[in-house]
């Protein structure tokens, strides 16, 4: 069960599990950053930063909010105590029937809320209020969109879009937003200026983490995230139509703007440090928005959670536990049986690299599996590897994947896919490209079908064997058993 409606009865839920440490003082010229990066791949507690230098009190930023597994179970309403494994298992699950049940649970349209404790429009807007932070060294600018929700409306279908999305704060009045060909705001932005039209457009830059976490996911086309947030809260999520956009804004969020953005019309954005660890495309014209009203709530809360390698920020945690149980869902609903696990680690962002853990049943399982991992809505983008591991093997532990790997995988039974979905963010494409394309590796790291029965038996004593051997001897291991 979710315990908090909005971000302030999050914190509090973090702080009651010793889940969040206060900073003051703190410099947003590198040294947040820099912090973010520390606290992340030590998978640290929340950070919350206030008196920030150059700032008001009171004007505060959030980051790190589910950088372990047990802000991401409390994030989702389970017992922070569940390991990786258990955490998968039960939001694979989950995420089918969420989806099911989005329909049922449209936003509800209200007149007011916290978010209209204060709102500014016009020439009075002024986003330099806001502490955004100088994230990574090479950055081209101050970005104030990293735990953000861009909202866009399908001109042709009214279907309503809410995506994470880098968006660079330019001065008191504009933002600039990129997004990468393919993701549903880009297609409808793409639309709108094709037609010559305007784009309406709204960003939420304060959110609390589990709506954060539906922005940045691949929930199925034509469901809208927010209707998705009411079927996991089993209630509509309260929202107002902006004045401009008449796109919905969820009342509880901390701070939000509307504006349009213009075909033709383009800012200097970027560079940006990615989620792939790299600066993997340079700076370059993006569209932007004049920011028509600001909706903030009083002492505002700015969710910030810049992407960077591997664990050196939330994203590369919480990605990774989300996006396997959303990869996993797909995997089973495209009819793949007996399935025994699926990770997404860290290390790939999520999505250079998964691991698919099959009970071989029949010829070329494994070969579908591998076909269908690397190509489900969720895995597909920009992704590199595909690993298939036999139901032995933990997916979850690397350590046993790259044992598969040396001793069950021959390379040249690798499967390559070509022109599979990429994009330029992808660090191995050379821009300038017209071609955002890469290709796909599947490594089966699985005993042969033909001859399972005959392969090496594993000189490994079986769990059972080890639980039962470790709970007598527990004294004489310092209590350490490595469980994921």
């Amino acid at each position: 069960m979710i315990k908090f409606n909005d971000l302030r009865e999050w914190l509090e839920l973090a702080k009651e599990m010793g889940e969040l440490t206060f900073v003051e003082g703190a410099d947003p010229h590198l040294e947040i950053g820099t912090m973010v990066q520390i606290d992340g791949q030590n998978q640290g507690p929340a950070l919350l930063f206030d008196k920030i230098k150059g700032y008001r009190e009171g004007f505060r930023i959030l980051t790190n909010s589910m950088a372990n597994i047990r802000t991401v179970n409390a994030t989702f309403g389970m017992p922070a105590t569940q390991t990786i494994r258990e955490a998968v298992e039960q939001l694979k699950v989950k995420a089918g029937t969420w989806a099911e049940q989005a329909g049922n649970f449209p936003c509800q349209v209200v007149s007011a809320g916290p978010i209209t404790e204060n709102v500014e429009k016009g020439d009075d807007v002024d986003l330099e209020k806001f502490p955004v932070p100088l994230w990574h060294e090479l950055d081209g600018g101050r970005y104030i969109g990293t735990g953000v929700g861009v909202i866009t409306r399908d001109p042709d279908t009214g279907w309503v879009n809410m995506g994470t999305y880098r968006v660079q704060l330019h001065d008191r009045h504009h933002v600039g937003f990129y997004i990468s060909p393919g993701k549903h705001s880009r297609i409808h932005r793409d639309t709108y200026f094709a037609r010559n039209e305007p784009c309406p457009v709204v960003m939420v830059f304060g959110s609390d983490p589990l709506t954060y976490i539906l922005s940045a996911s691949e929930i199925p086309q034509g469901i809208g995230e927010l209707d998705y947030m009411g079927a996991i809260r089993g209630k509509s999520v309260p929202v107002i139509e902006g004045r401009v956009t008449k796109l919905p804004i969820p009342v509880n969020a901390e701070i939000a703007v509307e504006g349009i953005a213009y075909p033709g019309k383009l800012k200097q954005e970027g560079p940006f440090g990615e989620w792939t660890g790299t600066y993997a495309s340079k700076g370059r014209e993006e569209p932007f928005i004049k920011v028509e009203t600001l909706y903030y709530r009083n002492n505002p809360i700015l969710l910030g959670s810049p992407p960077s390698k591997g664990l050196a920020s939330d994203q590369g945690f919480w990605r990774s536990i989300w996006r396997s149980a959303l990869v996993y869902n797909e995997i089973e609903r495209a009819g793949i049986p007996n399935v025994t696990g699926v990770f997404c680690p860290a290390f790939g962002g999520s999505r250079l690299f998964t691991i698919v853990a099959v009970k071989q049943s029949y010829p070329g399982h494994a070969t579908e599996a591998g076909h269908i991992a690397s190509q489900t809505r969720a895995g597909a983008y920009l992704g590199r590897y595909v690993v298939v591991v036999d139901e032995d093997i933990n997916p979850y532990d690397i350590e046993d994947v790259m044992w598969a790997i040396c001793t069950r995988s021959d390379p040249k039974e690798m499967d390559i896919i070509k022109k599979a979905w990429s994009g330029p963010l992808d660090p191995r494409i050379r821009k300038p490209t017209d071609d955002y394309t890469n290709s796909h590796g599947i490594i089966y790291a699985v005993k042969p079908y033909a001859w399972y029965d005959e392969f090496p038996a594993t000189s490994l004593n079986s769990e059972k064997l080890r639980r039962e051997v470790f709970g007598k001897w527990v004294g004489h291991f310092a209590g350490r058993w490595k469980d994921v």
